[in-house]
């Protein structure tokens, strides 16, 4: 029992023991660990420290090294920069060295200059001073010799002047009255001459058919129903109608047609289109009569300027308004006894640029002038004022040239004509209006036009004769000169002029000539 305990209380102390032993020799081992670990450290710093002390020494001298390069370079750099500095500022003053003698150069040869110039100018005053004496002699000898001549001929200077000048007037004015006379009538007949060939050529050159075209002003109808429609309930729709166009509408006994009546050619041929579209269309009423009325007004415009685009092209016109084109395309609706306002423009246009072609003249320039001389007539029915002033004023306001603008001022002989294509523009625009076929009128309307032109002028005391010539373009009146003096007959073609605007419907102009004759007749037997 007691071995049996005592051998009980060993074994705890056993393992105690144990533990402590392993403990021990676990702390042993650790502080040899540490021990060795300390060694490799400490060699592993003196390494590092060893290797990084090596790769400073490297890197101060790879340092020192590339400073000294830096260095080497900018001190290079430096003296190269030096040298071309150097090399500058002795190219710099060598120029300047040279211009410098040309200075100098040019000082000494101006002062040679001055020099010579200051020799001439006293050799010129010695020059004029001896001149001056001479010419007194001059002076003093011929006095001497007129006084002498005074005396031998009997009368003084200025009365042998006198003498020598009528002498010669008695003896030349004849002569030259007769030159006068005979190079104005030969500049009359080659003038003449010359006229007559440019506008016959003219005309055999432009090869334009002779075509009328006149305002249609009448709108077809499907049947005589649609005018009740166009009329409306209580007038309503035609009310609008011509509110909204501006134009009368006459709806008469004449059967499956209306008659659209209106002074301005545009608004016509806005309500021909609108009634027409209404009338294929079926739909009349306030509303759509609006709709439709304003397209095509649009449509107006737009094919005025397709019209007047088209006659630039064709006349080979560039750079012209496009607003001012615009204006000459409105004169396609526009007519003057039968004949297109556009058409005649152009045949114009046409006629002036073969004329101008034969005289050498600007071709562009004169179809340009043609083509724009009666532009007013697209605005002339709108604004007041004759066609003449307002085609001014809108070639004014587009800068057209003066040649062009005194073409239309012109060509009805309103202003003078200051250019010759302002005159081939008027003798063209005769020839458009005057050629066969171009204009229309009744031979009654004729008849009727040429008696009352020489009714009204038989009207005046005085007259003896009136005759209307030229198809009714002058009125020649023959006055009796014992009851008709010059003033008179000045008032009379006065006043026959007014009573011819107020009385008369003519186209274009009249010219009145009133014609006052003196002559004395015998006969010898």
């Amino acid at each position: 029992m007691t071995v049996l305990a005592a051998n009980e209380l060993n074994v705890p102390m056993l393992v105690v023991c144990i533990v402590l032993g392993v403990i021990a020799a676990a702390a042993i081992a650790l502080l040899i660990i540490f021990r060795l670990r300390d060694k490799k450290a400490k060699k592993s710093a003196e390494e590092i420290l060893k290797e990084a002390k090596i790769k400073a020494e490297h890197l101060v001298k790879g340092a020192q090294l590339d400073a000294k390069q830096a260095a080497f370079e900018i001190r290079q750099q430096a003296e190269t920069e030096a040298r071309t500095r150097r090399a500058e500022v002795a190219a710099e003053e060598q120029k300047l060295s040279l211009r410098q003698d040309a200075f100098e150069a040019r000082e000494n040869a101006l002062l040679e200059k001055e020099r010579v110039l200051e020799e001439k100018k006293t050799r010129l005053d010695d020059s004029i001073d001896t001149y001056k004496k001479r010419n007194a002699e001059l002076d003093a000898k011929i006095d001497d010799i007129l006084k002498e001549l005074e005396k031998v001929a009997g009368m003084s200077t200025q009365e042998a002047h006198d003498e020598i000048m009528a002498r010669v007037e008695s003896k030349m004015s004849m002569e030259i009255a007769a030159y006068i006379k005979n190079a104005e009538d030969e500049a009359k007949e080659t003038a003449q001459a010359k006229a007559i060939d440019l506008l016959s050529l003219a005309c055999q050159r432009y090869a334009q058919d002779v075509t009328t075209e006149r305002t249609v002003s009448v709108v077809a109808l499907p049947s005589d129903e649609m005018k009740g429609r166009i009329i409306g309930r209580e007038g309503r729709n035609i009310r609008v109608l011509e509110q909204e166009l501006g134009v009368d509408l006459v709806i008469d006994d004449t059967p499956e047609a209306i008659t659209v009546s209106c002074f301005d050619p545009i608004r016509r041929e806005i309500a021909r289109r609108t009634l027409e579209y209404l009338v294929k269309d079926g739909r009349i009423q306030p509303g759509r009569i609006e709709e439709v009325a304003a397209k095509c007004k649009k449509e107006v415009e737009e094919s005025s300027f397709k019209y007047g685009e088209e006659a630039c092209f064709k006349l080979g016109l560039p750079r012209i308004n496009r607003e001012l084109v615009t204006y000459i395309g409105r004169l396609h609706y526009r007519t003057s006894y039968g004949q297109n306002g556009l058409t005649h423009s152009m045949e114009v246009a046409y006629l002036t640029g073969i004329m101008a072609g034969e005289l050498g003249l600007d071709v562009n320039l004169a179809r340009r002038a043609g083509l724009l001389h009666d532009i007013g007539k697209s605005v002339d029915f709108e604004l007041e004022g004759s066609h003449v002033q307002l085609g001014a004023q809108l070639a004014k306001k587009y800068g057209e040239n003066d040649v062009v603008i005194n073409s239309i001022e012109s060509h009805h002989g309103d202003t003078e004509a200051r250019y010759v294509i302002a005159h081939l523009v008027a003798a063209a625009d005769a020839l458009s209006a005057a050629r066969p076929g171009a204009r229309s009128e009744t031979l009654e309307t004729y008849v009727k036009r040429i008696e009352q032109l020489e009714t009204l002028a038989k009207g005046f005391d005085g007259v003896s004769q009136a005759y209307a010539m030229q198809s009714g373009r002058e009125v020649r009146v023959m006055v009796i000169p014992e009851k008709v003096s010059d003033a008179e007959a000045v008032r009379m073609a006065q006043e026959l002029r007014e009573k011819i605007e107020q009385e008369v419907t003519y186209p274009g102009q009249i010219k009145v000539s009133v014609i006052r004759e003196y002559r004395a007749v015998e006969t010898a037997k």
